[in-house]
């Protein structure tokens, strides 16, 4: 049988990005994203959920959740589910259930000014270029194993 551990989320930003590095040096963000969902009962009336998914980013992608995402930002993450348990000091049990992020795009209106900064402004005499893109090139990081190592 076949096995598969696949999320895709479009959401925003519940609040802003937590940016560490670990012992090795290595940069981990954790984030929550914000998902809603719409839907009508029976009787005709409109009601509306939301979803709060925390995120785990490694590496570079972690760095770059880091300098550009914040409170609202609104992204499209695709990543792994990952369960985690551990012990409190005091010795209580505790357990979470996370998203691994494989690759996080930064979506919206925002993020246009970002690489208009990061390229610099259009001067006159530059109408042949094409305009910038909304969204900088940013590298698909895949997330690296870390055992042993909690970033929390």
């Amino acid at each position: 049988m076949a096995n598969l551990n696949k999320v895709f989320l479009i959401g925003r930003l519940a609040r802003d990005p937590e940016l560490r590095y670990i012992p090795s040096g290595t940069a981990v963000a954790t984030f929550t994203v914000a998902t809603n969902r719409a839907y009508t009962l029976a009787s005709g009336e409109k009601r509306e959920e939301s979803c709060f998914v925390r995120v785990v980013a490694w590496a570079r992608q972690a760095e770059l959740c880091g300098e550009y995402l914040s409170k609202g930002s609104p992204v499209f993450v695709e990543g792994r589910l990952q369960s985690r348990n551990w012990e409190t000091p005091d010795g209580q049990k505790r357990s979470t259930l996370e998203v691994v992020a494989q690759n996080v795009q930064f979506l919206g209106k925002s993020m246009k000014a970002a690489v208009e900064v990061a390229n610099g402004p259009r001067g006159q005499g530059q109408e042949s270029e094409p305009p910038a893109s909304p969204e900088p090139d940013l590298p698909e990081v895949s997330p690296e194993t870390h055992e042993g190592e909690v970033p929390f």
